[in-house]
């Protein structure tokens, strides 16, 4: 199925090609592939700064696969292929001149599943990506400090921050997995479902830490939940795929996606008649 273009409260979509001086993350009329399966069609989408965008949808509409086209992890799978662009301030993160580790380090993730490194203490953690990017930082104690409260757990773990990341519990390695990947500083942060294995205390502590973050970084997260989706986003995108590759519905801003959708198909969604 064509995209058709969407103009919403985040600007109108630009077919890719076009210019563009846009402050913050987009992607122009972006495909995904693996192999010969044509998994994402032409999605274009702006994600402003400091704003978090919910991306809902049903298992297998290429949600996940979006996500991972934004830092270049979409690439580490050898059969996968890409076309359009990414632009991270107007500069395009798939051209050939930019190293994939540095984008990774201005758009960083989090994963479904908490993955601290078990053999590392907290600390350790927090620093890890610092010293595996060869970053010169010489406020360590500082850093460690600054993202464990960003992240909502100093409080908890400031008195052992030499205990292992995996004697923490799920919610709390993941937020360690949040306050990792804010230390090298990242732009835009993407998170893949990342309460999905949470019990509902640490899914609210996370959905705040979002919040939080917002005031400073970008924040994309796909999320199945649409409770979650309406009290943590600002604009919310919804992928759909009728048996082919996965397309992008429509985008809006939150509460009109859930109150007043362009699209019944929309409406549907939010309201569970299916998914």
């Amino acid at each position: 199925m064509t995209q058709t273009q969407i103009t919403t409260s985040q600007g109108t979509n630009q077919q890719s090609g076009e210019t563009s001086k846009f402050i913050g993350l987009e992607t122009q009329g972006v495909h995904a592939w693996f192999g010969k399966h044509h998994a994402l069609s032409n999605v274009s989408l702006r994600f402003p700064e400091r704003t978090v965008t919910g991306l809902i949808g049903p298992s297998g509409c290429g949600k996940s696969t979006f996500i991972r086209l934004l830092n270049r992890m979409h690439e580490f799978i050898p059969s996968a292929a890409m076309a359009g662009s990414v632009l991270l301030n107007g500069s395009d993160i798939y051209a050939p001149e930019e190293d994939p580790a540095m984008i990774r380090l201005k758009v960083g993730m989090v994963f479904q599943k908490p993955n601290p490194f078990p053999a590392m203490t907290i600390r350790e953690n927090v620093l890890a990506g610092i010293r595996l990017a060869h970053l010169k930082r010489s406020n360590h104690d500082e850093i460690v400090e600054q993202c464990l409260t960003r992240a909502g757990l100093w409080k908890e773990v400031k008195d052992r921050l030499q205990a292992s990341g995996g004697s923490l519990s799920g919610g709390q390695q993941q937020r360690l997995c949040i306050a990792r990947s804010l230390a090298v500083e990242p732009q835009v942060l993407l998170m893949d479902e990342p309460c999905s294995a949470l019990d509902p205390g640490s899914t609210l502590r996370i959905e705040e830490t979002i919040k939080e973050l917002a005031e400073k970084i970008t924040v994309i997260i796909v999320t199945h939940n649409m409770q979650q989706a309406s009290r943590v986003s600002d604009y919310c995108a919804f992928f759909l795929t009728d048996g082919g590759p996965g397309y992008l519905v429509e985008a809006d801003a939150t509460r009109k996606m859930f109150t007043n959708p362009t699209d019944s198909r929309t409406a549907d969604y939010v309201q569970g008649k299916f998914g």
